[in-house]
């Protein structure tokens, strides 16, 4: 398949042509004398324009000006389109003066006087190019916030039609939903396109697993993967994690509880993680001895105590519906399906160790469905 060129060549290509085609028609028709070395000027001055423009588009798209508010940018293109008529000014003068096709009125003029003669005449052409470009973006950025908004609706419903709150913590959702908003707010688009894609991914896995009772090892997985990922994007990458399984759970067939886990690596970020300072991570291990499956969750955050001293400082009466919902779950499992399902969470400093975090194991007995 061939590879189409991109707008902005063509664009630029495009451009500068009818550019030399502007001039070429203005001096065939209206011209009073024959000018000399007049097409060798145009060409010249038609590629240091081509080149100056595309440095100047490296220095926009490397300062990010094209992401900054409005306002902001008009002060911006005046500026850049002064300095760099200059340059274009400055380069055209030598590049002429160096191929020796200026004309006998341009030699008898300083250096200074030709680039301000250059400049001046070149000015509209370098800040009609900025504004192009600048409203280019606006547009793209606009359209890509508007496909967001959209978006973000259409999952607002959909949530709200499935009844997802009865089966993953509601804070989550208004936290990863304000997280998305506060990144389109501030223009950052890409980041919130990449924080939604990884949001939907999440949210389609629980619908399809709030389905079931149980999934496989390999399915619950995959759904942690997708929120560590989406939570690393959220804090910028503040934390690590791994996540590892024995070798007796090399069994695709074996199955456990859905949407079990998530509460407690969720607990372990926001409460342990988010308030320590210096390296974070949280390690996910899957165990099996006999017939009774463990999953451990480890932080190196500020530990449980710490985290109730906060909790009292702020005066907060906030309780992790999410561990509630879990109990409440592991509670009915027992009751259903006799699977002696149990959960300790311990603070790391009581068990003897040095560092501080929280732990949070998971125990269950495997049932045959």
């Amino acid at each position: 398949m061939k590879k189409r060129i991109p707008y902005y060549w063509l664009c630029q290509i495009g451009g500068w042509s009818a550019f030399i085609l502007v001039y070429i028609f203005f001096y065939v028709t209206l011209r009073t004398g024959i000018q000399p070395s007049f097409y060798k000027m145009l060409v010249s001055e038609a590629l240091v324009g081509f080149v100056i423009t595309h440095v100047m588009r490296v220095v926009i798209l490397e300062s990010r000006l094209v992401d900054r508010p409005v306002n902001e940018q008009v002060m911006y293109i005046i500026l850049i389109s002064i300095v760099f008529t200059l340059i274009y000014g400055s380069t055209t003068a030598q590049v002429e003066e160096w191929m020796g096709i200026e004309s006998e009125k341009q030699r008898q003029l300083s250096f200074l006087n030709k680039v301000i003669r250059i400049s001046l005449g070149y000015f509209f052409i370098i800040i009609v190019w900025n504004l192009i470009y600048f409203a280019y973006h606006y547009v793209v950025r606009t359209r890509q916030a508007q496909l967001d908004k959209i978006r973000l609706e259409s999952l607002v419903k959909e949530l709200e039609l499935k009844t997802i709150k009865s089966h993953i913590n509601p804070h989550f959702i208004f936290n990863a939903l304000n997280g998305i908003k506060r990144m389109i707010l501030e223009q950052d688009i890409s980041n919130a396109s990449r924080y939604l894609s990884k949001f939907a991914q999440m949210i389609r896995l629980t619908l399809s697993q709030s389905k079931q009772s149980f999934v496989t090892l390999k399915e619950n997985i995959e759904y942690l993967e997708s929120y560590l990922e989406m939570e690393k994007l959220r804090f910028d990458d503040s934390f690590t994690y791994t996540i590892q399984t024995d070798d007796e759970l090399t069994d695709e067939g074996i199955t456990i509880p859905t949407l079990m886990i998530q509460p407690l690596v969720e607990n372990a970020i926001w409460h342990g993680l988010m308030h320590r300072e210096g390296e974070k991570a949280v390690d996910i291990v899957f165990s099996l001895q006999g017939e009774v499956f463990t999953c451990a969750i480890t932080d190196n955050g500020i530990g449980i105590r710490q985290a109730e001293k906060l909790k009292q400082q702020r005066k907060t009466a906030h309780r992790s519906v999410g561990l509630d919902n879990l109990r409440n779950r592991i509670s009915i499992m027992n009751e259903k399906y006799h699977m002696d399902c149990a959960l300790t969470i311990t603070d790391r400093s009581d068990n003897g160790h040095h560092n501080t975090g929280t732990q949070a194991v998971l125990r269950f007995k495997l049932t045959d469905l």
